[in-house]
């Protein structure tokens, strides 16, 4: 028989190593796609100054983002004749008044921060991205966005950039259009609605004078009541989810009339100092604070308190920002 007629076969050893290098392939292509979807930057749409006025934004309301370039020029305290102090700020047209509330003792203590804040025009609420731009995995802390774009005030925002849909109005401008949940409305006129995204569209909400919208949830007051039980609440199915139905750190905006807002921010998991708040508790404090409308907003490790160059709260019960995709923000 001729060495043509044998048929080659892989030794054990061989089979083995193949057996290693596919497996590590596929590893490592599962590897690339969380870390291409959780964690590596994609920059969609850079916007140059994102403190624009409200002004600006009737021209690019009711289109999809382009680059943005418009500039302000930043109002300082002092040209507007503004006192403060650690915990307000008054000048003719922002009145932003913070309390520091603890309830409870021991391992049930409650830490939180309510801002009271009162605008006389409504663009002066206004939103940022984290590096001002829009996408996907871009982030930094709260403080740093609200101090490169002059903010009095700021709490933290949806965090969008870690899904891929929702409905995302940013200062008049449409960045993304893939209604799924509910989600919150700011208008100028200075109102706030709660609603759903997939039953008002986009072009409905620019023709009503919307400014900005935010996706997360869920929403806590609607026409002046408590909207459920929260027993069963998703958001989503990001992969690194929290159950978010248990006592936790939380943000939240209510209104309580046309340009008047209540901000929150609860600390959480540190026990002694504060646990956190459920759903539920949230929604009360909102109520009790007179909100008629009021929507939970990312919370966790994002939830942020900044104000007048410091932050307020406490960011995962180790004075340690987390980094997140944007704010809402106040200034002059």
């Amino acid at each position: 028989m001729t060495q043509m007629g044998k048929k080659k076969t892989l030794s054990f050893k061989q089979k083995i190593g193949i057996g290693i290098l596919v497996f590590l392939l596929v590893v490592g292509g599962v590897v690339y796609k969380l870390a291409d979807r959780y964690l590596i930057e994609h920059v969609e749409v850079v916007v140059a100054d994102e403190a624009a006025s409200s002004d600006s934004t009737s021209g690019t309301a009711g289109t999809n983002a382009t680059t943005t370039t418009t500039a302000t020029t930043a109002t300082t305290a002092a040209e507007v004749n503004a006192t403060s102090d650690d915990w307000s700020y008054s000048s003719d047209d922002i009145q932003i008044k913070i309390d520091e509330v603890q309830t409870g003792s021991g391992s049930d203590q409650i830490t939180y921060f309510v801002a009271d804040v009162v605008l006389k025009n409504s663009s002066s609420l206004r939103s940022a991205f984290a590096d001002n731009s829009f996408g996907t995995n871009i982030t930094e802390v709260t403080s740093e966005i609200a101090a490169s774009n002059d903010a009095l005030f700021a709490i933290n925002g949806d965090y969008y950039g870690f899904r891929e849909d929702g409905v995302i109005i940013r200062n008049g401008t449409v960045y993304r259009d893939d209604p799924v949940r509910d989600a919150m409305a700011l208008f100028e006129d200075g109102t706030m609605q709660t609603y759903n995204e997939e039953e008002i569209s986009s072009s409905e909400l620019l023709a009503q004078g919307v400014t900005n919208t935010l996706s997360f949830g869920p929403i806590l007051i609607q026409d002046g009541q408590i909207t459920s039980d929260f027993s069963n609440v998703k958001i989503d199915t990001n992969f690194g989810n929290r159950s978010i139905q248990n006592a936790n750190p939380r943000t939240a905006i209510g209104m309580i009339a046309p340009n008047h807002y209540v901000f929150v921010v609860v600390d959480g998991r540190n026990e002694g100092y504060s646990r956190g708040m459920t759903l539920t508790e949230l929604a009360d404090l909102m109520q009790d604070l007179g909100a008629t409308e009021a929507y939970n907003l990312d919370g966790g490790g994002s939830s942020t308190m900044y104000f007048m160059g410091r932050v307020v709260n406490n960011p995962q019960g180790k004075n340690q920002e987390r980094g997140v995709s944007d704010i809402l923000y106040i200034k002059e």
